[in-house]
């Protein structure tokens, strides 16, 4: 009978799963509100409401974060925009894991491309995805796209051909001024853009409120 106190053998092929990082090291981890940055960049984050696909709040405080890279990025793109009375409107960014743990529990099987599988964690999770649309500057209304947000079929991809002349005209100004300045579209939903200057082995759990 072996030792309780032997050594147990190397695992030569372990399977390593990000820590989720606590709330002490957000500071470290440099996480920006994004009306910190520009008070005129619009919020309708979903997921403090029960207008979002879980039918319930998921977050009990309606703000928006990013690392700093990548929201001195949206900020710029917002500024930029504004030549054309347009702006960004934003609806998710950075994503506690508790949260990508509860969409990825209830999604169908045959859905999950459209959530993130939270044994990796997704962009959300580090900061540097964004989920965001266009609003119209004097009206503040949003911008029609081919789908809504958090549409689970294929008129949410990038490429979807239906929808009206209007709606693709307004997607494809959203994807080049994103993927203009370091963003890059998620194929399977036109709201979804990820920073490509985005480390990839942190993984944040820290609530709204723990972020001064």
């Amino acid at each position: 009978m072996p030792s309780q106190t032997a050594t147990p053998p190397a695992n030569t092929n372990p399977t390593i799963t990000p820590t989720p990082l606590k709330a002490v090291t957000a500071k470290k981890e440099g996480l920006v509100e994004l009306v910190k940055l520009d008070n005129t960049i619009k919020l309708d984050i979903r997921y403090a409401t029960k207008n979002n696909f879980v039918g319930r709040e998921i977050y009990k405080e309606a703000r928006a974060f990013l690392q700093s890279p990548a929201a001195e990025a949206v900020a710029g793109i917002h500024e930029n925009l504004k030549k054309q009375n347009l702006g960004l409107v934003i609806f998710d960014g950075y994503r506690p894991l508790s949260a990508t743990k509860l969409f990825w529990e209830i999604t169908p099987a045959d859905k999950k491309k459209f959530v993130a599988n939270p044994k990796s964690g997704s962009r959300h999770n580090r900061g540097c995805a964004v989920d965001l649309g266009l609003f119209d500057l004097e009206t503040k209304e949003n911008l029609e796209m081919p789908s809504e947000y958090d549409d689970f079929t294929e008129r949410a991809a990038i490429d979807y051909a239906g929808g009206t002349q209007q709606q693709r005209k307004n997607r494809a100004i959203l994807q080049k001024a994103m993927e203009a300045d370091g963003f890059k579209v998620y194929p399977a939903e036109w709201w979804h853009y990820d920073f490509q200057n985005c480390p990839e082995s942190r993984i944040l759990n820290i609530q709204f409120s723990e972020i001064k």
